[in-house]
């Protein structure tokens, strides 16, 4: 494919899939380490009636609703849990199956009911995301990227899921030391002053950002993967936390090119003549990587071993 073909039909959907499944698998790494990664699964699953809420309200679909609802119904969403734990005296990982399961399937119902189709808001845009429509329709090249008036009919999510990037590594790099603390020992990070409680919370808010502005974008299906696949299969490579960054977002950056690539070449090269949806190859491939890390990983068989901050 030529830079006049693949730059404005390929370039943005292929560096959005790939801004969106590093921003998920970099919180995804204390989430898996901390025993948390069903709060990912969580995450991404409550979201969507807050979106749905919001746009229903709003009438349109913007950055700032869009936040605003899905954060109202995370808080929602931690009420619930924290009631159903507490009356129910069921486990929490129990309880968070049962709000998050329960509010998904609200939202789908939302959506089955709601006139959304007219924006691309609908329950195949839900789980599968809008990802090989966002296609820069200004673009003539590779010369395009520094031409100004071609760069302003980017397609907004591509910006979006930058800056949502820079957030997560920002927090990453800002709050690294604590973090590491409170992931490995959280006795001994309260006794050196750690909020431990606030820096979770924290935590859990960036991952939020992180589905959120995914969500538009790349659907359910890649923001439930890239939370725990690329983390998991690079905690079957290494025992060092720093190593295991650098694996994840390695994996993370494979599993969306070749997803990318294969959902549109992949039933070609086989004799199908329509591709497939790029977001689920790429949550399949980020499944793929993990299957092949734990037979072949050199760590599969201390996989229960702590990481060495």
């Amino acid at each position: 494919m030529s830079g006049e073909e693949f730059v404005p039909l390929s370039l943005t959907p292929l560096l959005i899939g790939i801004f969106a499944a590093v921003a998920c698998a970099l919180p995804g790494n204390f989430l898996v380490l901390r025993r948390q990664a069903l709060i990912g699964d969580a995450i991404s699953h409550v979201v969507l009636p807050g979106i749905v809420v919001a746009f229903l309200l709003t009438g349109a679909i913007s950055a700032w609703p869009m936040m605003l609802g899905a954060a109202g119904a995370a808080v929602i969403a931690v009420i619930l849990i924290e009631a159903i734990r507490r009356l129910g005296k069921i486990e929490p990982g129990a309880a968070m199956g049962v709000v998050f399961t329960t509010m998904f399937a609200g939202g789908v119902l939302l959506l089955e009911q709601t006139d959304t189709s007219t924006v691309h808001l609908d329950v195949e845009h839900a789980l599968y995301g809008n990802l090989e429509s966002l296609i820069w329709l200004d673009a003539t090249g590779w010369s395009s990227v520094l031409d100004l008036e071609a760069l302003a009919g980017l397609p907004v999510e591509l910006p979006r899921m930058a800056l949502t990037l820079v957030l997560v590594i920002a927090f990453t790099w800002l709050f690294w030391r604590p973090l590491k603390l409170s992931t490995f020992d959280e006795g001994f990070a309260r006794t050196v002053g750690v909020q431990t409680n606030l820096l979770g919370l924290a935590l859990v808010v960036i991952a939020a950002i992180a589905a959120v502005a995914a969500f538009d974008a790349v659907g359910s299906i890649i923001v439930i993967a890239m939370f725990i696949c690329p983390p998991a299969a690079a905690r079957m490579m290494t025992n060092q936390l720093e190593h295991q960054i650098g694996w994840s977002v390695g994996f993370a950056i494979a599993s969306a090119v070749s997803g990318y690539v294969l959902a549109g070449y992949g039933p070609l090269w086989l004799g199908a003549q329509d591709a497939v949806s790029a977001a689920g190859m790429i949550a399949t491939m980020s499944g793929v990587i993990l299957a092949l890390t734990a037979v072949f990983g050199p760590c599969r068989t201390r996989a229960g071993a702590p990481v060495q901050a």
